[in-house]
């Protein structure tokens, strides 16, 4: 997978963000999320006929905030707007860009039931989802090492989060994702 030449500056900001000691996830996000979200949330702009531009951009940038800075977690929906907005100002993006990017971040996590209400802010939305259910390894990381899970309540948020995710799921990104779900849940008891 590979970021459009159009958008490497912002691929840039983001792994240099994921590379920083203060990047509580680790540079693993960028390996095993981010690239993914971004790969995925391509294909299905494609079948969706959704603006492809805004996927990505927009998948580059859904967990900046967070990635930024831990603080901003438990609301990077609402924070990441924000920081989205800011960096694709200062690298001149179009005001119409700007503000379709935000509208794919706002609503893009399952927990918050968020409604996306277009065709990129859905592509988004479960290329966001297809990569947890894709990257079990980066859910497991981020319960057991990041939250400290113990082996059981670690288990009980993992399953919970791949149901989420494919709750949100558009039908065609479940289609493309069902034996990685079903994979999924065997591992876990």
């Amino acid at each position: 997978m590979t970021i459009s030449p159009r958008h490497a500056a912002l691929a840039e900001v983001v792994e240099k963000a994921c590379q920083a000691e203060s990047n509580v996830f680790g540079y693993g996000i960028w390996t095993h999320h981010m690239l993914s979200v971004v790969e995925y949330g391509k294909r299905l702009a494609a079948i969706l006929d959704a603006d492809a531009d805004i996927v990505e951009i927009a998948a580059l940038l859904h967990d900046y905030a967070s990635i930024k800075d831990q603080a901003m977690y438990e609301d990077h929906h609402l924070h990441g707007p924000r920081e989205a907005e800011l960096l694709l100002q200062e690298h001149g993006y179009p005001r119409a860009t700007i503000l379709a990017v935000k509208e794919c971040i706002v609503s893009h996590r399952a927990s918050m039931g968020a409604k996306q209400r277009t065709k990129e802010a859905i592509c988004l939305a479960s290329a966001d989802a297809m990569a947890h259910i894709a990257q079990l390894p980066s859910l497991l990381y981020l319960a057991y090492v990041q939250h400290q899970m113990t082996i059981d309540e670690g288990s009980k948020w993992v399953r919970e989060k791949l149901q989420r995710s494919w709750n949100k799921l558009c039908p065609e990104a479940r289609e493309i994702v069902q034996e990685q779900y079903q994979s999924a849940l065997n591992v876990l008891p």
